[in-house]
C-alpha cells in the first residue's frame, strides 16, 4: 500500500509539472499547432499464421464527415473455406474512444459486444450480429488494448505522461496525451458452429494481429 501511495504521488506530481510546462508553452509559444499526424499507408499484406490472404482493399468512404479517420484498409483471409474479414482503422484526436460507439458510428451493428481482457494483450469486446460473430478493440499508442474509453483514458495517463516524453512535448512533436487508435474490427461466419467456438477462432487471430501491429504502430 505504501509503494502504490508513493508511485500515485509521484504520477501526480509528473502530471502535474509537465501540465505546467506544457501549459506555459502554449502561453507563450501560441503559434505552435497541435502535432501534426504523419499520412498513414496501410501495407498490401499483412502475416497471418495459418491464414491465406485471398483480399487486400480499400474500405468504402463513409457518407458524412469523420475528422477523425486518417486511413483505412480491409483485409481478408481464408483458412479450411472460412473467411475472416478484418477492417483497421487509423484513428486520431479521439474524444469518444469507446469502441462500441466507434461500432455503432462506422458499421451497422448496433448490439453491444462483451467485454473480455488478454495478459498482456488488453481488452477487446466480442459479439453477434447477423450470424456473423465479430471481434473489436482499439490497439493503443502505448499501454496494451482497449475496449472503453475509461480503458483508453487510464492507458493515456500512465504511459504518456512520462519523463522521457518532455522534451518532445515541449517542442510540440507530441500531445501530452496521445489520443489516436488503430481500430481493429474481424468477423466470421457463425456457420453451424456455436457463438463460443465463434469467439474462441476470433481470439487466435486477434492476439497473433495485435503482436504484429502493436510494435508497428504509426509514428506521430
Amino acid at each position: 500500500m505504501k509503494f502504490w501511495n508513493q508511485t500515485r504521488i509521484s504520477l501526480l506530481a509528473l502530471t502535474f509539472v509537465t501540465g505546467l510546462l506544457v501549459t506555459g508553452k502554449v502561453i507563450l509559444l501560441p503559434s505552435l499547432d497541435k502535432p501534426k499526424i504523419n499520412a498513414f499507408i496501410f501495407p498490401e499484406a499483412v502475416p497471418l499464421p495459418q491464414w491465406q490472404l485471398s483480399l487486400s482493399a480499400p474500405l468504402k468512404t463513409l457518407d458524412g464527415e469523420h475528422p477523425e479517420l486518417v486511413a483505412q484498409k480491409h483485409y481478408r483471409y481464408i483458412e479450411n473455406n472460412l473467411p475472416v474479414d478484418i477492417e483497421m482503422r487509423y484513428l486520431q484526436n479521439l474524444y469518444n474512444t469507446d469502441v462500441n460507439f466507434l461500432v455503432e458510428q462506422y458499421t451497422s451493428i448496433k448490439s453491444s459486444a462483451t467485454l473480455r481482457q488478454k495478459e498482456g494483450i488488453g481488452y477487446y469486446g466480442l459479439g453477434i450480429d447477423q450470424q456473423r460473430a465479430y471481434l473489436s478493440a482499439c490497439i493503443n499508442p502505448r499501454g496494451g488494448s482497449t475496449f472503453t474509453h475509461a480503458q483508453f483514458r487510464n492507458n493515456r495517463y500512465m504511459n504518456d505522461v512520462r519523463f522521457e516524453r518532455l522534451l518532445l512535448l515541449l517542442k510540440g512533436e507530441e500531445p501530452l496525451l496521445d489520443k489516436r487508435c488503430l481500430w481493429v474490427h474481424m468477423s466470421i461466419p457463425v456457420q453451424n458452429s456455436s457463438p463460443e467456438a465463434a469467439y474462441q477462432v476470433l481470439e487466435n487471430i486477434w492476439f497473433s494481429w495485435y503482436k504484429w501491429w502493436q510494435p508497428r504502430f504509426p509514428k506521430s
